[in-house]
């Protein structure tokens, strides 16, 4: 019977894998896959020897895999892994299974060949993910630890203002005749020293997305106006200052604290660029559907491949432990956030134009914006303040007190509950912690409010998450006052909350 009518058949042809049979190491059959991977005619192919289909590589196999044909018993050889030629001399990646079949015509090879340039593809792209993986992971730890220094050289800065200036305060206090102004200029330069690690904090916040957003419509050209002399104080005398208000401009929608925030930042860049002075533009218009702000530098400018990565976070150009790299990605963050776009040129020596486009919303109408109110005094409620922090809760205890309130303390959840119980009169607020051991504020709010329906709520949080909807605004209702606050900042919250 000839090998075509023993071994052939419809299961041959149709194996996705190619196929031979060996005869002495002669090519005695191959299917329709084995011409198609070979690049062979089925007839050519037949009755070659299989040498004609081996590189180097799958040529140093070929004496052992003879070996083991003739001397060893029929069944399955071990799977090679190595190369073949094709009849064009290209080399194709193969995976080889040969099996030993005793026969009427005596022993032969069966070897199924299976193409595996797909799956050795498939392993390097693997490798290259796992290697780029690698690599992010340790640009993110570079990153980090670039963060990290600039954050410790800007705090060790503020620390060490404020223990010394305090330091001089508690000298001054103790001396024999205490000069009252020195002791007020000192406290002053401690106040000044939190300020800055204040406003340090909220741009990490900001940039983390953990900073809360209270979106609401806005008018840009009075923002800018009312931030005018900040900005006039963050870049100095030697600099310039020209604002160019667009006219009939509508609103925006942004949280205001938040685009204070990103104007300070682009001040303080530009005050970076022009160290020996220059000049600060920034114009509103509107332009196709879209507000536009735009803050212009004549400072350094910056060179194409430090203007493309300007704000990827913790990028900096800056020297160790002169910036954390946070400015620009915060503005980006900001500006995403409310919906719009922010893009920059500049040119070396020449100086930097930040662009933001903002989505256009309703006209203004004078008195859109509520003015902001200063705190004021107590009208005899009763507030129980709960903070973990036990410096902190005398802090806000003290001031509550002083302004007049009558005011209950507890260091958590546990215990604000059972003060609670135990008093008989009204709670007409709780100011409470968001994050505390044992019992976060939000389930303290909610039991509370269960025994005690009138009672309203105020939180006071430097980490407000747990509290947080989606987008890092807060849920119809909350209040929150973030930490750290001023007495005013607590007593305009607490009575707003009461009055509202």
């Amino acid at each position: 019977m000839e090998w075509s009518e023993e071994l052939s058949g419809g299961l041959l042809q149709a194996a996705p894998d190619a196929i031979l049979v060996l005869d002495g190491g002669r090519i005695v059959l191959a299917n329709d896959r084995a011409e198609q991977m070979f690049g062979w005619p089925r007839a050519e192919l037949v009755g070659q020897r299989v040498e004609v289909l081996l590189t180097p590589d799958s040529e140093m196999h070929f004496p052992e895999r003879q070996r083991q044909i003739l001397d060893g018993e029929p069944g399955a050889l071990a799977r090679l892994v190595t190369t073949v030629r094709r009849r064009d001399g290209t080399e194709l990646p193969v995976e080889s299974s040969t099996t030993v079949v005793e026969t009427a015509r005596g022993r032969v090879a069966v070897s199924v060949v299976r193409d595996i340039t797909e799956r050795l593809r498939a392993e390097e792209e693997k490798e290259r993910l796992r290697a780029e993986a690698h690599a992010h992971r340790s640009q993110r730890l570079e990153s980090l630890g670039q963060l990290a220094g600039g954050i410790a050289h800007d705090f060790n800065n503020m620390l060490g203002v404020i223990l010394n200036y305090a330091h001089f305060v508690i000298e001054e206090a103790q001396s024999t005749d205490p000069d009252v102004a020195m002791i007020a200029a000192d406290a002053a330069q401690v106040v000044r020293a939190g300020t800055r690690g204040t406003d340090l904090t909220h741009q990490l916040l900001s940039f983390a997305r953990r900073e809360v957003v209270r979106p609401r419509a806005l008018d840009l050209n009075r923002r800018i106006a009312e931030t005018r002399e900040m900005l006039r104080r963050t870049l100095g005398d030697q600099i310039e200052l020209v604002i160019r208000p667009g006219a009939d401009l509508p609103s925006v929608t942004g949280d205001p604290g938040q685009f204070e925030q990103m104007l300070v930042h682009l001040a303080h860049n530009a005050r970076d660029a022009m160290p020996g002075g220059g000049r600060l533009e920034i114009e509103t218009a509107l332009i196709g559907g879209h507000v536009v702000l735009r803050v212009g530098d004549t400072g350094r400018g910056m060179a194409p491949d430090v203007a493309e990565r300007a704000f990827e976070p913790f990028y900096t150009t800056k020297g160790s432990g002169e910036g954390t790299g946070l400015g620009l990605a915060t503005v980006y963050g900001i500006v995403t956030q409310a919906g719009g776009e922010v893009s920059l040129t500049s040119e070396v020596d020449l100086g930097t134009t930040i662009t933001v486009l903002l989505p256009a919303g309703e006209p203004i109408v004078a008195g859109d914006e509520p003015e902001e109110t200063g705190g004021v005094g107590a009208r005899g409620e009763t507030l129980l303040v709960v903070e973990d922090e036990d410096a902190l809760r005398d802090v806000a205890g003290r001031i509550l007190t002083g302004a007049g309130y009558r005011v209950l303390s507890a260091e958590g959840g546990a215990q604000a509950l059972e003060l609670a119980a135990r008093h008989d009169g009204e709670i007409d607020l709780l100011v409470s912690d968001v994050v505390m051991p044992g019992m976060l504020g939000k389930e303290l709010a909610e039991r509370l409010v269960v025994i005690r329906p009138t009672t309203r709520v105020l939180y006071m949080s430097g980490y407000a998450q747990p509290i947080l909807a989606s987008q890092g605004t807060l849920d119809p209702g909350v209040a929150l006052l973030e930490k750290p606050f001023t007495a005013n900042d607590l007593l305009t919250a607490v009575r707003k909350r009461l009055d509202g």
